[in-house]
Parts: structure tokens; sequence; C-alpha cells
């Protein structure tokens, strides 16, 4: 800001925020608008790009729900024809939300409250995030906007990752302002990102060097959580799947699986899933063979801190690792992952519809691929064995469990088409998925 024209970020934001509302009214002459405007600078921005809608033929009004609104923006505003009211005088089309900045804290004060009641159906555009959630944890607290689409300035910020911040958001769209920005506090891997992290075979590789996963999951009781395991670890990732279990779940396997072997040396080991009473022996097992160790499902309430690589519960479970409540972990799963990273010295994957995946150190990344369909019985266990597969063919524990769930999601994307899915489409997918990245 010290090296720019004053108001100069401001005109960029406020044109991004107009060329949004634009594309989502699909035109502008006698369209009506309806600015929500605070006393700080997201104010400012509604107002502005009000102006501009404005001089392009919007019906333009502002209601201030504050003694104080940004003068320039205002003044912009009324020379371009826009009106200030005190309630709408008709009812809008779009709703642009300039209540709060990034820095409030809280859900609305009830005046704000109140005018959202009022325009109840209306679809709004948020200002940088949706005014009443915390900007920098992703959690809700009270009252807030329920966004259609959230303009945002230079970078993603935490709330439109973590949820359930990020379920208030609606589409997010990225405008370049031209910030100099810091080291980010969350991470999402986007493509690109994938393709430098995936482990692929040299010329001069063969299967033992190209890592070999071995998985001790299911039971007479659940064997499906071993074909499923099994399924996600074997889906050319890393150069052999081993199986370890029950003769009868082991026979069921091979016969699914014919290139899964038995016991055996590996690189890492997936632990825990249908394995009932007796995940705690064979997560002793695994551990014994001094390699990385995934726990899932029945293991994870074996573990202790420091004995697994990565950690893959789902809110429940974590929230019964830390003697929480379910709902204190889905209210607040960005601050419990990485509490529980810290605790147990290990890289925490929270399941979800945005998962969660932490260090230890509290470095974060948040995975943003997968459609709701995913959330399907023994996905979770397709997901253990795909970041037991990345493990074991080399990757550090966070970034296989973060480029997991990113293959997990893009995999179930891809199987669904926009329809129903089963886990073991998701794995089946994740071939042509990985081929899609690399390219």
């Amino acid at each position: 800001m010290a090296r720019l024209p004053e108001g100069t970020l401001m005109q960029r934001a406020a044109a991004g925020l107009a060329a949004a509302v634009l594309d989502l009214l699909g035109s502008a002459y006698g369209r009506r608008v309806l600015l929500l405007v605070g006393s700080g600078d997201n104010g400012g921005d509604a107002l502005f790009a009000g102006a501009l809608l404005a001089r392009r033929g919007v019906a333009v009004e502002a209601w201030l729900l504050s003694s104080r609104a940004h003068e320039g923006g205002l003044a912009a505003l009324l020379r371009a024809g826009g009106r200030r009211v005190d309630r709408p005088s008709r009812r809008p089309e779009v709703v642009l939300d300039g209540i709060v900045g990034i820095g409030g804290r809280g859900g609305l004060r009830s005046e704000a409250a109140d005018a959202l009641k009022l325009l109840h159906g209306v679809p709004v555009v948020a200002v940088d995030a949706p005014s009443g959630v915390d900007v920098d944890t992703g959690e809700v607290d009270g009252d807030h906007v329920e966004a259609a689409v959230t303009v945002t300035f230079g970078t993603r910020k935490v709330c439109h990752l973590v949820d359930p911040a990020a379920q208030a958001c609606g589409a997010v769209h990225l405008v370049d302002i031209g910030l100099t920005l810091p080291e980010p506090a969350v991470e999402a891997l986007q493509p690109e990102d994938v393709a430098a992290l995936l482990p692929r075979p040299g010329l001069e590789s063969q299967k033992y060097a190209r890592g070999v996963v071995g998985v001790r999951a299911g039971s007479a009781e659940y064997p499906g959580a071993a074909l499923l395991s099994v399924s996600g670890a074997n889906t050319g990732l890393c150069g052999m799947v081993r199986y370890v279990g029950e003769e009868a779940v082991a026979h069921t396997v091979r016969e699914q699986h014919p290139e899964v072997v038995g016991a055996g040396r590996v690189q890492a080991w997936v632990v825990g899933s249908g394995g009932g009473e007796h995940a705690g022996d064979e997560l002793r097992a695994a551990l014994e063979h001094g390699v990385p160790v995934v726990a899932d499902a029945d293991a994870l309430s074996h573990v202790e801190p420091g004995q697994a690589a990565v950690l893959t519960p789902h809110a429940g479970e974590l929230a019964a690792m830390l003697d929480e409540e379910r709902d204190d972990v889905e209210a607040r799963p960005l601050h419990f992952a990485r509490l529980a990273a810290e605790r147990y010295d290990a890289v925490v994957l929270l399941k979800g519809r945005r998962t969660v995946i932490a260090r230890p150190d509290g470095r974060t990344r948040v995975n943003t691929t997968g459609p709701s369909w995913l959330a399907t019985a023994g996905a979770g266990d397709v997901l253990g064995g795909l970041v037991g597969a990345l493990l074991a063919a080399g990757l550090p524990a966070y970034d296989a469990a973060s480029v997991g769930a990113w293959l997990h999601g893009a995999a179930a994307t891809l199987a669904s088409d926009g329809g129903p899915i089963t886990a073991s489409e998701v794995a089946l997918a994740v071939p042509e998925v990985v081929r899609e990245v690399l390219g």
C-alpha cells in the first residue's frame, strides 16, 4: 500500500467485485443490486464496486449499517447515480456483502443479522469473506452471511478452505490485485503441486525399488475393509502390495487382487480398517518392523504418541482420541487436527468435506477435491491404502497424506461424474487421475 497511489488496491478490488456481480447477473442495464455496507475497507470496496455497476446502468442502492462509511466510496456511488437508503426500495436481485472485513471476529451484530433475514433468498456476493465468519480459523460463531459467491483478493484465506466457514463462501473467485504475500498459514495442493510430488518410476526401476506396502486390515467380521484397503494400496503408486491377515480374508483378497502377495519386507504399513478386536495386535506387529505406519479406524484407539507416521481419523474418532465432543471437533477442525498432530507427534489427516492434514509443527494443508457423493461406506479404507502406498514409494508422511487425499477426491469426482459412487469405484479411478495429472 505504501508503494502505490492511495486507493489503487481498493479500485482493483472494486473492479473485480463489479465483474463478478455482472457475471452472476448476466447483464447490467436495469438490474437491481443492494450494497450492505459496514464501516471498514470492505464497505469501501463495495461502494466503489457499486459506482462501477451504476455507471453500467445497474440500479444500485447502499444500505449503510454503520454510522461511518468510506467517504470516497460513498461519494463515488452517489456521483454515479447510486442511492443511499435506510431499507431497500425494491427487492434486489443480488446483495453485495461489505459488512465486515477480514479483521472481523464473532457473529454479526443484530442490525446486520436483521438485514440479512429481510433479504433471505437473495443471492449474496461476499467481499473477501462472508461477514460473520472467522477468517483465520474457519470457525463460525453466531449469525453470518451465506454467500453464493465470495470474491477475495490476493490469495485465498483460511476461511475459504476450512469448514464450517468454507461452506458459507459458495464459489470462491480470486482476484489478483498485486499484493506481496507472506508464507501461508494453510495450503491447498493444486494439480501441478501433485504432479511435482508424485513418485514415478525411472527407466531402471524394479518393483522392490518402487516400494512395498503392507496392509493389516479387515477381519472375518469385516472382510470388505481388507479388500478396500488393498484396493487403495494396489493402484500402481508403489511396486508391490502385501496383505497379512486371517487366511479366509487373505484368500478373498487374492481372488480379487491376484498380484497381492503375503508376508515379507515392506517400506510402510496400513493398519486398522475393519480390524475389530485384533487391531491393537496388528498395530503392535506392524510397529515391530520399524517402518512408517498409517493407523486408521480401529487402530486409532491403540496408537500412542510417536508410534504412527499418519493417523486418519474422522471427527468422531478424533474426538475420542482427544477426549472431546464430536460437535466441537466438527466446529473447529483446523484447531483439533493441529492439536492432535502435536499431541500424537504424527501427521493427522482429519477426514471430512474439507479434509485437514496437519503436521506436529503446525503446518497444515486442506484438501479441496472430491464431490459430496464421496461420503460413502469404505471410502476411508481406500484412502488409507492410497496414503500407505505413497509412503512406501518414498514420500514423506505429510506429502503422502496430502497427495493421497487429493488423488482420492479427484478419483471420486472422475468416477462420480455427477452421480453416486461406491468406494471400489474410487480406487479404480485413481490410475486415470494420475495419468491426467502427469499429462
